[in-house]
């Protein structure tokens, strides 16, 4: 039963949906993602924060059978069926020079000069907002009814010459299949630490 600590708490089922219920999966139903599923799915996650709102993300959304395969090509081989099969697979990078657009994302001051001849700097805020905004992409998923299987195990330089070849300083970090995942692919839950193990409150 969920507890009740706000009004606007969602409901048991909501949470079941995006967190306690949804899975990891490995295959899909031959069933379609449009492209309004796509849109609602990014319009829900850029609105989850990020540092000064640099929105760094990059996101290439694969869904023709021939970038399919290409993308295939670049992932392990226990990956490469998982990636063909799903409606689409959203390719997650990174823009090291994501400063430039500060000027209208955090107009409230000049961000972008605190990034400013500070290349390795961007890179560390760059690659930890978009793998938040990566998280929160997957929970956006879940939370339009649509299943997700995230993975790492692709060749990363690969990926990042093949899709972001006209975004020179975007890097390709992991990808996530989304879909509606078939419930025979999945494993048994794996265990979940109760809050004791790995939390202190001070």
């Amino acid at each position: 039963m969920t507890k009740q600590y706000h009004d606007n708490v969602l409901p048991g089922e909501a949470l079941d949906q995006i967190f306690r219920d949804a899975r990891t999966y490995n295959g899909w139903l031959d069933k379609p993602v449009s492209q309004d599923q796509i849109e609602a799915i990014y319009d829900l996650m850029k609105m989850a924060p990020t540092s000064a709102n640099m929105q760094p993300g990059r996101f290439v959304w694969v869904t023709s059978q021939e970038q399919k395969d290409k993308l295939a090509e670049l992932a392990s081989e226990g990956n490469k069926d998982k990636i063909r099969a799903a409606p689409v697979t959203v390719i997650i990078g990174y823009d090291i020079d994501f400063h430039e657009e500060l000027p209208w994302l955090f107009p409230h001051t000049d961000a972008k000069s605190w990034f400013e001849g500070d290349e390795e700097g961007r890179k560390e805020g760059a690659f930890r907002n978009s793998a938040l905004q990566g998280a929160y992409l997957i929970l956006a998923a879940r939370s339009i009814g649509l299943d997700c299987g995230p993975m790492s195990g692709v060749d990363l330089d690969g990926v990042t010459k093949e899709f972001f070849a006209d975004q020179p300083r975007v890097k390709a970090d992991w990808i996530c299949s989304i879909g509606y995942g078939d419930t025979t692919t999945i494993f048994d839950r794996s265990p979940r630490p109760d809050f004791a193990k790995f939390n202190t409150v001070v």
